[in-house]
């Protein structure tokens, strides 16, 4: 039997829409545009004889133990984790050059400032990741790596235990239409940048791993100045065992990569 579960998708609107992060200056408090709770047919790669590739799906799952122990706030591991996250890229994916610029640990937890996301999404837009790639390299190197090819690449990864609820999903972009996608402003306190949400669509085809463990990763393209599609995911409001206790956290790492 197919399983299923449920996303929260964006919703069309004559205006811009907006999230508001850190709101009034409370770390955590976000303010969201509308979102609609979907129900969706899941297909498990644990369980179906299906694949997925980077090249076709801009998503690749791996088993990729680490040698980091305790991922801790403190982030004292980020030098050993950032360097393993380079070796990845670059056997996975040939990237020539990585820079690893952000870690998020979320954890599913009413008390947490960092929840996994629940909006279907990807994480820039064409502006927003052109503005970010400035950010990050600065001018002058943005515009030497403009004339080449990059992408921003995420890594995620569970932490402490296997995934028993919220995991995350992903669609196929080859069952998205153009349509699908709006354009979001994120609003901090310090900055504004832009994302893509993603409306319903009957065609999407969600696809997820169930119970990742902590040595295993997956790996998505968020943008591609060559044309690559971006990859729209949400964490999947489904449980895989109801009488296990355990609390969903996950590391993600964003990357930026020069091929």
């Amino acid at each position: 039997m197919s399983r299923t579960g449920i996303v929260n998708y964006h919703v069309h609107k004559p205006e811009r829409q907006a999230f508001q992060i850190d709101a009034g200056g409370v770390a955590g408090k976000m303010v969201a545009p509308e979102l609609v709770a979907t129900e969706v047919p899941l297909m498990d790669l644990r369980l179906e004889e299906t694949s997925v590739s980077f090249d076709q799906d801009g998503v690749g799952f791996l088993r990729y133990p680490t040698n980091v122990t305790s991922f801790s706030e403190s982030k004292e591991w980020a030098q050993v984790y950032d360097r393993e996250l380079k070796d990845l890229l670059a056997r996975e994916l040939g990237a020539k050059e990585a820079v690893v610029f952000d870690h998020t640990i979320r954890v599913d937890d009413p008390g947490s400032d960092r929840k996994p996301a629940r909006n279907v999404h990807s994480d820039y837009s064409p502006d927003g990741a052109e503005q970010r790639l400035a950010d990050i390299l600065g001018d002058e190197k943005a515009a030497e790596w403009s004339r080449g090819h990059y992408a921003f690449i995420n890594v995620w990864r569970p932490l402490e235990n296997p995934i028993n609820s919220a995991p995350l999903g992903f669609v196929r972009p080859s069952s998205v239409a153009e349509r699908d996608w709006i354009l979001l402003d994120l609003i901090y306190p310090n900055r504004r940048g832009q994302i893509m949400g993603l409306a319903a669509n009957d065609h999407h085809e969600w696809i997820y791993s169930s119970r990742m463990r902590p040595d295993e990763v997956v790996y998505f393209n968020i943008f591609d100045n060559r044309g690559r599609p971006s990859v729209g995911h949400s964490a999947i409001d489904v449980t895989e065992d109801p009488n296990a206790k355990t609390i969903r956290k996950s590391l993600e790492s964003r990357t930026l990569v020069r091929f």
